[in-house]
């Protein structure tokens, strides 16, 4: 059985047409289908359409939060809930091609590879800054971290049962799935395609949340941060040593001359702000420590498919 996992939040319109589409390409694939939609505490009438969905068909299962705990979360119900010996994760608003996997079926069926992976060929239609920071982000990522994060890489990609209990694994709170999926190990090929655009609707996905959500990834994957912090501060304190001896030797030479408030104003705030930075990297970390320590559940469930049956 192939599991798809579609993670949806405010997507009444591409439902159906995500819907559509699959049924298409589930002609050309041998094995039995389930879909699992996760509705990730959405504002519209996107439950309203799964519950219509599981009312006619048997194959389609889904799940919706209490309110909305992020992509990453609905990801991990998904996992959880997902029974195929092979699972695939999907976007529904169709930005992943669904014609794809056939071949990616067959490419895990066929060879030894335990994942089957896809990447963007480029990012055609993106916004330019979008771009030139995504790929900053994978150029660092790749530089700071032991695990290797491909560029362009979409969350759609298809596991064994093998991977996907190794990811179950992983039970931590602040997640990162890209990294996750990478760090597991196991053999993964990847195919590229064109980017494309979403099918309707806007994507939830703002400049700032992309921004924060890499923030995450480098603090999940990276102590980095935390050796440039300590680094910076060694760095601050051999100045200032530098500083002192300086200021003591001028004043033995030339006199203790009453000049010299705006250099001292500019260096007590330049240390200032570096102990700020440094500060607020260790706070990140703590941060995520502190949410960690809570056991706090990732997502709590509202309602499944199985309350149409009762």
């Amino acid at each position: 059985m192939l599991s798809i996992i579609i993670p949806c939040f405010n997507e009444e319109e591409a439902i159906p047409l995500f819907f559509e589409k699959m049924e298409i390409v589930k002609k050309n694939i041998s094995q039995e289908l389930e879909y699992i939609f996760v509705d990730d505490g959405s504002k519209d009438l996107t439950l309203q359409v799964l519950r219509e969905l599981a009312t006619r068909h048997d194959f389609v299962r889904y799940i919706s939060f209490s309110r909305n705990f992020g992509k990453e979360s609905a990801l991990y119900a998904g996992l959880q809930t997902a029974t195929g010996d092979l699972v695939t994760v999907m976007d529904v608003d169709l930005q992943d091609p669904p014609e794809l996997l056939p071949q990616m079926i067959e490419m895990i069926e066929t060879t030894d590879i335990d994942c089957v992976g896809t990447r963007r060929a480029d990012r055609k239609g993106e916004p330019p800054i979008r771009s030139f920071f995504a790929k900053k982000f994978y150029q660092l990522i790749n530089r700071i971290s032991e695990t290797e994060m491909v560029d362009g890489a979409r969350d759609y990609r298809l596991m064994t049962r093998q991977m996907v209990d190794a990811i179950l694994e992983l039970t931590e709170h602040n997640r990162f799935s890209k990294g996750l999926f990478s760090w597991v190990g196991f053999k993964t090929e990847y195919i590229s395609f064109e980017n494309r655009e979403r099918a309707v609707g806007e994507t939830s996905w703002s400049f700032w949340k992309l921004f924060n959500y890499s923030i995450d990834g480098i603090v999940n994957f990276s102590d980095a941060p935390l050796n440039i912090a300590s680094f910076v501060g060694a760095f601050s304190c051999l100045f200032a040593v530098i500083a002192m001896l300086f200021i003591i030797v001028r004043a033995l030479i030339f006199g203790d001359p009453t000049s010299g408030w705006p250099s001292l104003v500019t260096i007590i705030l330049f240390i200032g702000g570096v102990q700020l930075l440094c500060i607020g990297i260790i706070g990140k970390y703590i941060g995520k420590i502190f949410m960690e320590t809570k056991k706090r559940p990732v997502y709590i469930v509202k309602e499944t498919e199985k309350k149409l049956e009762q």
